[in-house]
């Protein structure tokens, strides 16, 4: 299995793309359409799923003309946060303090994770973590053939997402990264929302909100 990243001009926000022999899935489509249909197209397989770690607006700008341009792919997210796809407040894109920004409103998503579940899907094997605290509906992806996890806008390289926006909690942030995160192989790599990658073992030895 392969993974590709594109940042976003927006926020630089990551989206990422996991390739294995026949099919490809998406991780938060950002703002930059363009890029992303580049690298969909150049990577030349069908997208079996669009996965979403969080549905802050920039995670989402590009999501429904991904699906419309794709195949309509399955989308998969969050129950808690799955009515903020077309609720623009909640998904932060209606603020005031975003008035520069067009209003976010995407279609339903088709599947709401299970967190006791491993799925199967198109080659791929993954399952959802619970790492709420950045908002609450914050998920992280582990694909253990590939050796990753995917951990949005919770766990960055030597830091932590932000807990102040609305239905963010510090606590259990902190709660989710060492339970859910800390608890993987040390060998993962983590492949963040934003800024560089890392891997379990240096967020354990050198994230300063860890120790």
């Amino acid at each position: 299995m392969k993974i590709h990243k594109s940042i976003n001009p927006i926020a630089y926000e990551n989206t990422y793309y996991l390739e294995n022999d026949s099919h490809l899935i998406v991780v938060d489509p950002g703002s930059d359409w363009k890029k992303i249909k580049e690298t969909i197209e150049k990577i030349g397989k069908p997208l079996a799923a669009i996965l979403l770690t969080h549905t802050h607006y920039d995670h989402i700008m590009s999501l429904e003309l991904v699906r419309q341009t794709f195949g309509h792919p399955p989308v998969y997210v969050a129950a808690s946060e799955a009515s903020w796809l077309y609720e623009p407040e909640k998904n932060l894109s209606g603020l005031d303090r975003h008035s520069d920004l067009n209003n976010i409103i995407c279609k339903p998503a088709e599947c709401i994770l299970q967190y006791e579940e491993s799925y199967h899907l198109a080659g791929f094997t993954f399952r959802a973590l619970p790492t709420p605290g950045h908002s609450i509906g914050g998920v992280s992806f582990v694909f253990p053939e590939g050796e990753l996890v995917l951990t949005g806008d919770a766990l960055f390289r030597e830091t932590i997402g932000r807990s102040d926006l609305p239905t963010g909690n510090f606590d259990e942030l902190i709660t989710g990264i060492k339970t859910q995160l800390l608890t993987l192989p040390e060998y993962y790599s983590v492949h963040p929302g934003h800024g560089y990658n890392s891997t379990i073992a240096h967020e354990k030895n050198h994230n300063p909100f860890l120790r």
